[in-house]
């Protein structure tokens, strides 16, 4: 029960803090970041948001299953937790951007187009939420549950990446902050209803 509404209360947050981006800060934050655009602190996050792709991790996390299949159960599911969670939530990304179909920031720059318009697969029209910023906390919450005392590292670094996503006008504020969600959702939910019985099943210490 506590543990719901813990959820409840989380989910309740975001919810607000995207509405409350969308209506007050996120056309002023992206035309702030835009101004800034080609400086040396851009192209610093230019470098930054390329961990954001999910393919490395995808790629990743079956070669390590693969490869470790058949000798070692403790990297083998890692891997396999690894691949699930990026691509859990990368697909559930993916389905929301089709159904809101929200203008990206270059819309806004280019035409003043701002909101959504579902059922779009275009490019310019999937802005949310933020697929780099689902990928980048899937992998930092993952790194967070299997190496407890590197998370605030993890954590510090997928928020980075997420961060990217706003300075190079990829996304607004409100994209980052529900795809940074979806990301620890689908990792935290994976890891509770299947993969946690698997590494409670191995000693990690023995590897």
């Amino acid at each position: 029960m506590k543990t719901k509404i813990q959820w409840s209360i989380a989910s309740t947050s975001v919810v607000l803090l995207s509405l409350l981006s969308y209506l007050f800060a996120d056309i002023q934050t992206a035309l702030w970041f835009h101004a800034i655009d080609k400086t040396f602190f851009y192209k610093v996050f230019c470098k930054v948001t390329l961990f954001g792709d999910s393919f490395g991790y995808l790629i990743g996390g079956l070669l390590l299953f693969a490869i470790f299949c058949k000798w070692n159960y403790y990297w083998a599911s890692s891997g396999l937790f690894l691949f699930s969670t990026v691509a859990v939530s990368g697909l559930s990304a993916d389905l929301v951007k089709y159904v809101a179909g929200r203008a990206r920031p270059k819309l806004y720059f280019q035409e003043h187009l701002y909101g959504f318009n579902s059922f779009h697969w275009e490019h310019a029209w999937t802005s949310f939420p933020s697929g780099h910023s689902a990928t980048a906390l899937s992998v930092a919450t993952l790194l967070a549950i299997l190496y407890p005392r590197w998370r605030v590292v993890a954590l510090f670094c997928g928020f980075l990446i997420a961060f990217s996503r706003i300075v190079l006008t990829e996304h607004y504020i409100s994209d980052v902050i529900a795809g940074s969600f979806l990301g620890i959702v689908s990792t935290v939910l994976l890891y509770n209803l299947y993969f946690k019985a698997k590494f409670e099943a191995t000693d990690h210490h023995k590897i």
